[in-house]
Order: structure tokens, then C-alpha cells, then sequence
């Protein structure tokens, strides 16, 4: 079946590379890598859908959402970590941290930014799996540029676009990144739909963990919601300390954030109610934009998600998103089934437009 939305791509997205995580302070292989966009591009394209090549953009609309502080850190990384010569000794030829700045350290003051290149990390990550190469902030920087290219098209007419970014970015927060995320691409999106709506924008991640990058941009603000059904982070899951129903906006922002927690095994029926309520919520709020974190990760056998979503239920997800007839932008999120993601990704987009019709 044909696609006749046009998806954003930026070879860029291909040069980060991070070889491995960091889990339980054991090397595994990252599960987080280009080949999971060159599966979804090939896919794309047997449904003949419009390639659209990213367009640069100034960083105003990613300064909005990141503290300069990170952005100049990440854009550094990799040149300071070789420049220390720590690829040679110790041998590390990624950057990664060993000491975190934990609240707890500084009785309520706020910690200092070490001068040294191998505590820097622990400053503005929260983990031991996103690690920093030579092609990290590259690829993280176009992953923006894809998601804002997106938004142009929209902006422009089209009713709905992709961006297929990679790095992910739900987990990236204002000032730190983590969860094999650096920058967060739909947050930079929605704040880009924002001031050239109006608003509201609304956020939907459906991405099988919760998005709490997302969440803590845009917490105590009413202006952008923001809702994630996700497997329960309290059952041994990512991001592990955040993403319950009791966390739903402080101050300007209570009421505008949402978070659908779902028990693992949940199947097609159920992760369906969930994004059909949360659908309803955003355009009784009279949305007039909506940016979609597209993860794939909960169908059944992904290797990072104990969810059970079958490939009828993403046709019919898409579908859901596309009745609400809203200015859409969709940007690609997690999922890590090489042999599905593709195919994944596409039902959801054939759902979108055929809910719109």
C-alpha cells in the first residue's frame, strides 16, 4: 500500500555510533543503532513515501528547550574526552561516566560542573548506557533538524509528517540526556508547533517507556500537554523512578500532563483504550497541533519491552491519531526488532492517513 506522507531523513542521523551500554556496569552491545533507521528508510520507501531531506535550522526553538550549559557539553564531549587521551589510557574509547552528581551530595546546593573531562560526564548524564563518540553530537544535532524539517511541512500544508531522527530524545530532559537519548527531537517539535499555532500542542508518546525527558521540559507549563501510556517503570523498567499517574503537573502545568501506566503483557485491546483516552483528553483541550513519539517497542518480542502489541494493533494506534484530524508531526522514537521496526513503523503511518479520511 502506498504512503503518501513525506518522512524528514538526514544521513547525519548514521554517524553517532556507540558501540556499547553500559549495563549493571557490564559492556553490552547498544541496541540503540543506525541500522534501526536503515530499516525503517527501506521500508518507507517500498511504500513509495516522499523522502524529504532535513533543512538546518538556527537553534532557537533548541535553545527553548535545553539549557545551554548541556548543549555546549555535548557539542564537546567527544573532543575533550580524546584530547585527554583517555581512548588510550584507559582505554575507553567512548564517554562514559563513573561518578554522578547526586542530589544527596550537596545539601541543597547546586552541584559544581567538574573541570576535569572524566567527571564531567556524571554532571549532565543520569546513566551508564548513553554513551558520547565522534559522531554523537552530529547525529544528534540532525536529529533536531529532521524533527523541525517535519514541522515546516506541516507548518506548510502537509497534514502529517515523519521524521525519522535517531538518537531518540523522550529521555533527554532540559539539562541532562540518558536512555540512549541526548536531545529531545518532539519536544523541540512541539515547541516549534507552539509558536507557529498558537497552541495548545499536545504530545503522545507512545513509545513503550515513559517519555520522562518530555515530561520534566514541560511540567509546570499548560500550554503543551503532554500524555504517555507505557509498561509500568515500578515492574523493573525504564526510566524506573518516573512515569506514574500521580505525576501530572505542578503549578501553571497540573492537569497538563497524563502518564497511562500499563501492567507487562498488555496487548493490543488495552494499549489501544489508553491511547484512544488520551486522543479524547488532548482535543477536548482544543489542541491545535500534535507531535506523536513514535516507539515501536511495544510489540510483542521487542527485545527491551515485556509489552504484546501485534501489528493489527499499530495499524489501528495510527489510526486513533489520525481521527483527531490534527496538524501531525510524528517523530521516530524507540524500537529495537531489527526485523520488524520497519514494517511497524510504516503500519502506523498507513494508519494515520487512513483515520483521516
Amino acid at each position: 500500500m502506498r504512503l503518501a506522507m513525506p518522512f524528514v531523513w538526514d544521513e547525519r542521523c548514521r554517524a553517532h555510533e556507540p558501540r556499547s551500554e553500559v549495563w549493571v556496569g557490564v559492556p553490552t552491545p547498544a541496541v540503540e543503532s543506525a541500522a534501526r533507521i536503515d530499516a525503517i528508510r527501506s521500508a518507507l520507501a517500498e511504500a513509495e513515501a516522499p523522502e524529504v531531506a532535513a533543512v538546518p535550522h538556527d537553534d532557537d526553538a533548541l535553545l527553548s528547550v535545553h539549557d545551554p550549559e548541556l548543549l555546549s557539553y555535548l557539542q564537546a564531549a567527544w573532543d575533550e574526552w580524546a584530547a585527554a587521551g583517555l581512548p588510550e589510557d584507559p582505554g575507553q574509547d567512548r564517554v562514559v561516566p563513573y561518578v554522578f552528581a547526586h542530589g544527596g551530595l550537596t545539601s541543597g546546593r547546586p552541584p559544581a560542573v567538574p573541570t576535569a573531562v572524566w567527571a564531567r560526564p556524571g554532571y549532565f548524564t543520569y546513566d551508564t548506557m548513553t554513551l558520547v563518540g565522534p559522531g554523537t553530537w552530529e547525529s544528534a544535532r540532525a536529529a533536531v533538524d529532521t524533527a523541525l524539517t517535519a514541522v515546516d511541512l506541516v507548518v506548510g500544508g502537509a497534514r502529517c509528517a515523519y521524521a525519522c531522527s535517531r538518537p531518540p530524545g523522550h529521555h533527554a530532559g532540559r539539562a541532562c540526556f540518558g536512555g540512549s537519548c541526548y536531545l529531545n527531537n518532539a519536544s523541540v517539535a512541539a515547541t516549534a508547533l507552539l509558536e507557529r499555532t498558537g497552541g495548545p500542542v499536545a504530545i503522545l508518546d507512545i513509545d513503550a517507556h515513559h517519555g520522562n525527558g518530555t515530561q520534566e521540559v514541560f511540567f509546570e507549563r499548560p500550554d503543551v500537554l503532554v500524555g504517555s501510556l507505557h509498561v509500568d517503570p515500578g515492574a523493573g523498567w525504564f526510566p524506573h523512578f518516573l512515569g506514574f499517574a500521580d505525576e501530572i503537573g505542578v503549578g501553571d502545568g497540573a492537569g497538563a500532563n497524563r502518564n497511562v501506566v500499563l501492567p507487562p503483557g498488555a496487548e493490543d485491546e488495552e494499549w489501544l483504550r489508553a491511547i484512544d483516552g488520551l486522543v479524547e483528553w488532548m482535543q477536548r483541550a482544543d489542541t491545535q497541533a500534535l507531535v506523536v513519539s513514535l516507539g515501536v517497542d511495544a510489540a510483542a518480542g521487542d527485545p527491551e519491552s515485556p509489552l504484546h502489541v501485534g501489528k493489527g494493533g499499530f495499524r489501528r494506534a495510527g489510526a486513533l491519531i489520525g481521527e483527531a484530524k490534527l496538524p501531525t508531526v510524528v517523530v521516530q522514537e524507540g524500537g529495537y526488532d531489527l526485523t520488524r521496526i520497519g514494517m511497524l513503523v510504516r503500519e502506523v503511518l498507513l494508519g494515520v492517513e487512513a483515520g483521516r479520511v
